[in-house]
């Protein structure tokens, strides 16, 4: 990725004024390309504040009259997969360039296809004839090996490894440092736990946790998460009497 010169950079916003948009900023700020005009949110209490000398110029509503104004491209930058996508749908209808950051530090094969509104970060690395999908987020020091392919909306958390011929789906998330063996497919919209190795397919919709990783339910019974959110103490005390404590 060539720098350009300061006149020539085209003028952006990056939506999600939060850590993550801290990131692309500064993502955006060493790549040299984009001109940052300002951030996006939907939180009305930070409007009209500025994060890292950025203003924050108002939420999604605020792209056609900024638009008017030359800003020719933005980014999503928030975490949560699904939320980052259907903003990326919404942008695209706008008639905004959804545009990529990709820090100067990563490493990046020469034959890897990388798809729109990308985030990848300083020290990830992508091997030989990886393809990348929408709104996918390669953060810090990640490693993506050959022939992985890496579906829409998709994060690979700081210092994951995904070996050679690795699939990850649609939506799916793999956690930090967590590791993917060769081959294996990682369903849509899966989740992996930090630090999990992975030894087979995750199927979708499954979280999997652990060495090796194992699926575990997402959503406990009513009595088990009852006494998940009872302090032990007094999980053991007998049932309190029908009234007693009223005044």
């Amino acid at each position: 990725m060539n720098p350009t010169s300061f006149h020539d950079r085209k003028p952006c916003v990056i939506v999600g004024a939060g850590g993550h948009g801290r990131v692309v900023l500064d993502i955006l700020i060493r790549a040299r390309r984009y001109n940052v005009l300002g951030f996006l949110d939907s939180n009305p209490a930070v409007h009209g504040r500025r994060m890292d000398g950025v203003p924050i110029l108002g939420d999604l509503s605020a792209l056609p009259d900024l638009k008017r104004q030359g800003v020719t491209g933005a980014i999503v930058a928030i975490g949560d997969n699904g939320v980052r996508r259907g903003f990326a749908d919404e942008i695209e209808a706008m008639g905004i360039d959804l545009i990529n950051a990709v820090h100067p530090s990563a490493n990046l094969a020469h034959n890897v296809r990388i798809g729109r509104n990308v985030v990848i970060a300083a020290g990830a690395l992508v091997c030989a004839h990886c393809q990348i999908g929408d709104s996918v987020i390669l953060n810090t020091g990640c490693i993506v090996d050959h022939e992985s392919m890496i579906g829409t909306a998709a994060h690979i958390c700081p210092g994951a490894r995904l070996a050679g011929r690795v699939m990850v789906e649609a939506g799916a998330f793999v956690g930090i440092g967590a590791t993917v063996l060769q081959g294996l497919r990682i369903g849509c919209e899966a989740i992996v736990g930090g630090g999990a190795v992975v030894i087979r397919d995750v199927e979708p919709l499954t979280t999997v946790v652990g060495v090796p990783a194992r699926s575990i339910r997402e959503v406990p019974g009513y009595e088990e998460f009852a006494e998940m959110m009872t302090p032990a103490p007094l999980r053991n005390l007998p049932p309190t009497p029908v009234g007693a404590g009223r005044h």
